[in-house]
């Protein structure tokens, strides 16, 4: 028997690779002899770049670099050995670097991941897989930019200051200094919603909020965007306005697009190319995967849905099993999941399943092999 073992992070629990363990020990008890592949998955968002650490084999890189608001500080991102540079912008411009009175997307700058990546550029990296979740950013992307060689300059030619509120004043955009390194990279930006750059669907008036913009700071924040965009077009030729994922991380999308030439993917689909899952399903007997909550957001494009999609479509049937299930969890039955469990059931609660989690999986994992095993016996 062939199974693959594919689920996310437990966040604040387990670590993929974590996950993919305690499942395979339950899997050890009911069949010692079963050929059992430890794939550790993500979404693009946090827990990226450790799934395809642990996945791919890698090490971990420390560097410096400056958080939202221009302060340095050590940010972690990962090398690995097939030489892809995998980043998550949130470790140098995320949100949670900043206490809440600190947000203000008039300011705050995705410099630092561009400094991530020009650090992973001196290292050798030609391959990037960046996971753009979590941004505390409003600046399409201008700040990575920036730290990549291009100049934005105002009507007196002067370089614009840091901030998503500066764009209002671009008037050209010199790409003749930015770094000849892109031209000889690939770049892949996880990018898990459709939202344009502007607009009532735009960057700014749908994410700005949660950002710290106001009402009134959203409206200039998505004029300033607009900006961009006419300049992007007349300087770089590249119409940014309407791609859908343009929006995404304060209109990082489209500075991935624009100012590294990079394309948008879902980020389970990043994570299944790179870790050749479909490679690995292929010919399996059952795929098992899972996470911290299932529930109806899951069907949004998270990892387990990816997966279960991915099975269903080289008919290999998949079990879930996740730290709770909650309302919509079972409309992945409708999407080739057999099985559902979690481990919060008989009166465990969020306590013990966090300080036991490994051990309550490898149970969880032995019932459903059991369970899975008696389904085919029943069917033959």
């Amino acid at each position: 028997m062939k199974i693959v073992l594919a689920p996310d992070s437990f966040k604040g629990s387990l670590t993929a690779a974590q996950v993919c363990a305690a499942l395979e020990a339950g899997i050890r008890i009911e069949a010692p002899g079963a050929e059992v592949l430890c794939v550790p998955m993500a979404d693009g968002g946090e827990g990226t770049v450790q799934s395809l650490i642990d996945g791919l084999g890698g090490r971990f890189v420390t560097c410096k670099a400056e958080d939202p608001l221009g302060r340095c500080r050590e940010a972690v991102y990962g090398l690995t050995d097939n030489g892809t540079a995998v980043i998550e912008m949130a470790q140098a411009s995320g949100l949670l670097l900043l206490k809440d009175e600190e947000r203000n997307p008039l300011i705050t700058s995705t410099y630092g991941t561009g400094q991530l990546i020009k650090d992973a550029l001196d290292r050798g990296a030609r391959k990037f897989i960046i996971g753009i979740g979590g941004s505390a950013t409003n600046d399409g992307g201008v700040g990575m930019a920036q730290a990549l060689g291009y100049r934005f300059l105002d009507l007196s030619g002067d370089e614009l200051s840091h901030g998503g509120g500066a764009l209002a004043d671009i008037e050209r955009i010199d790409a003749s200094y930015a770094d000849a390194r892109l031209n000889e990279s690939i770049f892949t930006v996880a990018c898990d919603v459709d939202n344009p750059l502007t607009g009532p669907r735009g960057a700014s008036r749908v994410f700005g909020p949660q950002k710290g913009a106001t009402p009134e700071m959203a409206l200039a924040l998505d004029r300033a965007l607009g900006r961009l965009a006419e300049r992007i077009a007349g300087d770089l030729g590249i119409d940014v306005a309407d791609i859908p994922g343009a929006g995404a991380a304060g209109g990082l999308g489209a500075g991935g697009v624009a100012f590294l030439g990079a394309e948008l993917k879902k980020g389970v689909d990043i994570v299944i190319d790179a870790t050749g899952l479909k490679d690995k399903i292929n010919g399996a007997d059952l795929v098992i995967t899972g996470e911290g909550r299932t529930d109806s957001q899951t069907l949004g494009g998270k990892t387990i849905f990816g997966v279960a999609e991915l099975a269903e479509s080289l008919d290999v049937p998949a079990i879930v099993i996740s730290g709770s299930l909650a309302d919509g969890a079972d409309e992945l039955l409708e999407h080739g999941v057999i099985l559902l469990y979690a481990i919060m059931e008989d009166g465990i609660t969020l306590k013990e399943a966090m300080r036991d989690g490994a051990e309550l999986l490898a149970g969880k994992s032995a019932q459903a092999l059991r369970d899975f095993t008696r389904q085919r016996e029943r069917q033959i």
